[in-house]
């Protein structure tokens, strides 16, 4: 029997800031899915200077050329209620619905977490929900724990936030 041998494209990640078009179109997206999984998008205040070094990253992934994956983080210190100085806030992580599956958000997030440590970062701390278990369930297996509820929807009762203490 002659077996089937499925070859997976690298992505390649790129730092392209928040506003460039492809992060544009990303993020456009994940407020779709917001909107299917809340009923409302994030209204979290969003900058692209939130994302420029050396104030925060975002990258977005790509295969064969196409963008199909993104996340930034940027820094939120201790003037922030409930964070620390050295924390970066972990956003709009998302990976398009065709390219699910094969890892790709899992190696955005190490990639995020190596750029915030080399950044001097200390701390990722992030909000998502309780209508988005996959994206918990990534953040758990990779070593993000609980922490005090921070950010506009810290009173709703599906907001989750997490955190995790990057290497020293």
């Amino acid at each position: 029997m002659i077996g089937l041998v499925a070859i997976l494209a690298a992505m390649e990640l790129r730092i392209t800031g928040y506003d460039h078009p492809d992060a544009e179109l990303l993020t456009a997206e994940v407020q779709q899915e917001y909107i299917r999984r809340y009923g409302e998008i994030d209204r979290t205040e969003m900058r692209a200077e939130h994302f420029t070094d050396p104030h925060g990253i975002f990258v977005v992934g790509y295969l064969d050329g196409a963008p199909v994956a993104c996340g930034g983080w940027r820094a939120k210190d201790g003037g922030h209620a409930f964070l620390r100085d050295g924390d970066a806030e972990l956003k709009r992580m998302f990976v398009v619905p065709t390219a699910r599956g094969r890892g790709l958000a899992r190696s955005v997030l190490r990639h995020l977490e190596a750029l915030a440590h080399q950044a001097g970062r200390r701390r990722l701390v992030l909000e998502t929900g309780t209508e988005q278990p996959e994206a918990v369930a990534l953040y758990q297996a990779e070593g993000y724990l609980p922490i005090t509820k921070f950010g506009i929807y810290r009173d709703a009762p599906e907001c989750i936030c997490l955190g995790k203490e990057l290497a020293a």
